[in-house]
């Protein structure tokens, strides 16, 4: 087998991934917004804050027969590294995973990372696998969508929400956020550090405002709809917390709810049904054409898991986490 690691002007070998990532995506989640070789290309370039993974493709007497890449972060985790390996379903069962999944994992070792972090979409299958190749499950995410068409009117549950929130003002941001809030941005972001992690071996994600201005970045120049809404206390001007989600310029039907977490010391005012329905309102306005939101959460979250069900969103497939620490 040949494992063969591309870039993001690769036009070869982007056409090669995509091809097997739509099989893979047709059999294991059908539910999944299709790949192109823009949005691949993106994402080899860019990565989500500005730190590009690396990429490859598996032949097969000139066949690909898989796919893979690696992640890891300078920023924090810097043990790790988040691998992915995929086979199209027509090359299942002949140890192809395997010996992908092996030579990532040597790849990863070069770079100095000992801790293996893989996932997939649940079934017999993948948890048979991540056993016989020595990772243990310690945590599962649930993919969710919500159909806007079919969803609950937002503008009762914002309402609602504004009861207990009467103390805060939401404020909208498209695209790059002033300067002057990217430290507070860093402070709120960082709050995502207190969601459930179950049994992952995790360290905490560490935000600076350059990392918040990375992020943005990545994401504007992938060709994303950048849109954030901050709750901010009346009173005092501090911000209490956030949301965001990215607009596929390529395809404006779809949306990715990112981050939304509530800085501790305002946590118990509903701010986070308040964000997300103001959010809904707000897309809306200005991007009547969608149709599919998605969003993850750890299956373990009851709090955001009770948000998303209130705004409608339904359970599309669930993904289990498993870690392997080299010895």
């Amino acid at each position: 087998m040949e494992l063969v690691e591309f870039g993001p002007d690769d036009a070869v070998e982007v056409a090669a991934f995509v091809d097997v990532a739509r099989q893979v995506d047709g059999a294991d989640c059908p539910w999944e917004p299709e790949l192109t070789p823009y949005r691949l290309s993106m994402s080899v370039r860019h990565s989500w804050d500005g730190e590009p993974g690396r990429w490859f493709v598996a032949y097969e007497a000139g066949d690909p027969v898989g796919v893979a890449s690696i992640h890891t972060s300078e920023y924090d985790n810097l043990d790790m590294a988040w691998l992915q390996v995929r086979v199209a379903p027509r090359h299942r069962r002949r140890g192809h995973g395997t010996t992908i999944l092996r030579r990532v994992e040597e790849l990863a070792a070069g770079m100095g990372r000992t801790l293996f972090h893989v996932g997939d979409w649940d079934s017999d299958a993948i948890r048979g696998f991540a056993t016989a190749t020595g990772y243990e499950a310690r945590s599962a995410e649930v993919r969710r969508m919500q159909l806007l068409r079919d969803a609950p009117d937002p503008a009762p549950i914002r309402d609602e929400a504004l009861v207990p929130a009467d103390e805060y003002e939401l404020v909208r941001i498209e695209g790059f956020a002033p300067p002057e809030l990217l430290p507070a941005l860093a402070e709120i972001t960082s709050a995502i550090n207190d969601a459930p992690l179950d049994d992952l071996e995790y360290d905490d994600e560490v935000y600076t405002s350059d990392r918040v201005r990375a992020y943005e970045e990545a994401q504007i120049a992938s060709g994303f709809r950048f849109r954030r809404i901050l709750a901010r206390h009346r009173a005092t001007g501090e911000l209490a917390g956030h949301t965001v989600v990215v607009v596929d310029e390529e395809q404006p039907t779809i949306a990715e709810q990112h981050d939304t977490s509530v800085a501790r010391g305002h946590r118990g005012h509903r701010l986070g049904l308040l964000l997300k329905a103001g959010m809904l309102l707000w897309l809306a306005e200005a991007e009547p054409q969608l149709e599919r939101l998605y969003t993850w959460n750890a299956e373990s979250n009851a709090h955001m898991i009770a948000v998303n069900d209130r705004l409608g969103y339904q359970v599309m497939g669930r993904a289990p986490e498993f870690q392997r620490r080299l010895r």
